[in-house]
């Protein structure tokens, strides 16, 4: 592998001498239990404030000049990219760390630029910003051997280190129809990633439009695009139906309402959630949307308060799944025919570690079984952080993983055995494909309320699995 250069045997910077086994790399020593995050995103931030809490050592790098990822506008990373009228659809509640709440005077749902610097007040008061490495980018990720990382960045300085935590985002590299739908296009093809306001990536005004999707995205696009004055025409096209979840229900953030309780059966929660997405919005297809082919909550969730207004005044024009392009028309499942001057997929990211060799670790379809949404059996020294799609906030959960990691390498928890880890494996990815429908954009698909239960309830086991290998004679727990 050309510039390839073994880490060797290294140590800490400073105790390096004769005798030590020491080697430098790169004009710099680092240290064999040092540990590494990519990223200082909202995952990566919990990491470096769990990995700081804990006293260990590690580095931190960032590609941006500051903190938050995706949640910064205009982001000098070149991947991070929200739309200007971006606002959150979980509540500041259950958005935010379990030790930082968002100021009180926040909004319900606030927007990016609250969000953004919420981040900053969250990495300024625990001293996060001296921990973090900005303006540089993680090339290339090499594992030597179990336990021993050789990193190259940006600048050509190779580190090494004991174990990597990977917090680099799933929303920034855009998925697009697979297989491409069929047909020449004579007019403009944007992905919702590029997307930035009704004059920008392209103006807009006067313009008939497609919207390919019924994610969030697309239902905030859709919404912007339908406003007077805006798109001449807004066309929803979307392949499968969806449950589209109000933000509020009874004056109160629907999410706030305990329908996702952690003891409530799932099948319970979506009959709940179905009585109140009737009772205060109506059923999708009675605004002429598809009927979903599953239930609430069993998919990940769409919500808007403004959709069913839009369709209902015939701002948004509901169509189904694009079979072609004929040009400037666009021929529909239905047969029906419309013609369009810009088509903007909403279709969602993939997962993507441009750090990594795709033979070493990849993706494909999005799929990338892990434990818990963790690591994979066995590996005690690739962590993931955020790499899930909650039906809730990613931060909260981040924050709880990122504690367990910490508590890992610091020797307080001890992970189960690698078999066991495998079951459990096995165990939650058949729950995952009996719940949620069967699609990329839920392979990683888990419960908000479940998951941080279920993940404090192992970090409480495996804390006792720690202690109990401390005592003298006492045999490993599986």
């Amino acid at each position: 592998m050309a510039g390839y250069v073994p880490c060797g045997k290294v140590a800490v910077k400073g105790a390096a001498g004769p005798g030590s086994g020491a080697r430098e790399v790169s004009g710099e020593v680092v240290g064999p239990d040092r540990t590494c995050v990519i990223g200082a995103g909202p995952s990566g931030l919990a990491a470096v404030k769990a990995l700081a809490e804990a006293g260990l050592d590690f580095d931190c790098f960032e590609k941006s000049d500051r903190v938050g990822g995706n949640w910064v506008f205009g982001n000098r990373n070149g991947q991070s990219r929200i739309y200007r009228s971006l606002h959150i659809n979980n509540s500041r509640q259950r958005m935010a760390y379990a030790d930082f709440p968002m100021p009180a005077d926040y909004p319900d749902f606030p927007h990016h630029a609250l969000m953004a610097r919420y981040f900053e007040a969250y990495a300024a008061a625990f001293g996060l910003h001296r921990r973090i490495t900005f303006g540089t980018a993680v090339m290339r990720a090499e594992r030597e051997e179990p336990g021993r990382w050789q990193l190259t960045l940006a600048d050509g300085t190779i580190r090494c280190y004991r174990a990597l935590v990977v917090a680099n985002g799933h929303h920034w590299d855009p998925r697009w129809p697979e297989p491409p739908v069929p047909g020449p296009f004579a007019g403009e093809i944007i992905h919702a990633h590029d997307y930035v306001a009704p004059d920008e990536p392209i103006d807009f005004a006067g313009k008939r439009v497609v919207v390919v999707g019924m994610g969030n995205s697309a239902m905030d696009i859709a919404c912007e695009l339908s406003r007077p004055g805006i798109a001449e025409r807004l066309y929803l096209s979307a392949r499968r139906g969806a449950w589209v979840i109000p933000n509020y229900v009874l004056g109160r953030p629907m999410d706030r309402l305990g329908v996702g309780a952690a003891w409530l059966p799932w099948r319970v929660q979506s009959l709940m959630a179905e009585l109140l997405i009737r009772l205060v919005v109506g059923a999708p297809w009675r605004f002429g949307l598809p009927r979903p082919d599953h239930p609430p909550l069993a998919a990940h969730q769409t919500v808007s308060q403004d959709l069913p207004v839009r369709l209902g005044r015939g701002d948004v024009v509901p169509k189904p799944a694009i079979r072609e392009l004929q040009g400037r028309s666009v021929l529909f499942a239905d047969g029906s025919t419309v013609e369009a001057d810009v088509l903007i997929y909403c279709t969602g990211y993939q997962v993507s570690f441009p750090f990594f060799a795709p033979e070493f670790l990849a993706a494909p379809g999005n799929e990338l079984p892990l434990w818990r949404r963790l690591l994979q059996p066995g590996e005690e020294d690739l962590f993931f952080l955020g790499l899930l799609q909650p039906l809730g906030a990613v931060m909260p959960i981040a924050e709880a993983q990122a504690k367990l990691i910490a508590a890992l390498l610091a020797g307080h928890y001890r992970l189960p055995s690698t078999q066991r880890m495998r079951r459990e494996q096995e165990r939650d990815d058949a729950a995952r494909q009996h719940r949620y429908v069967a699609s990329a954009r839920h392979t990683m698909q888990v419960d908000f309320d479940r998951y941080l239960a279920d993940l404090a309830r192992e970090r409480r086991a495996g804390e006792r699995r720690a202690k109990l290998r401390l005592r003298p004679g006492a045999a490993a727990p599986s």
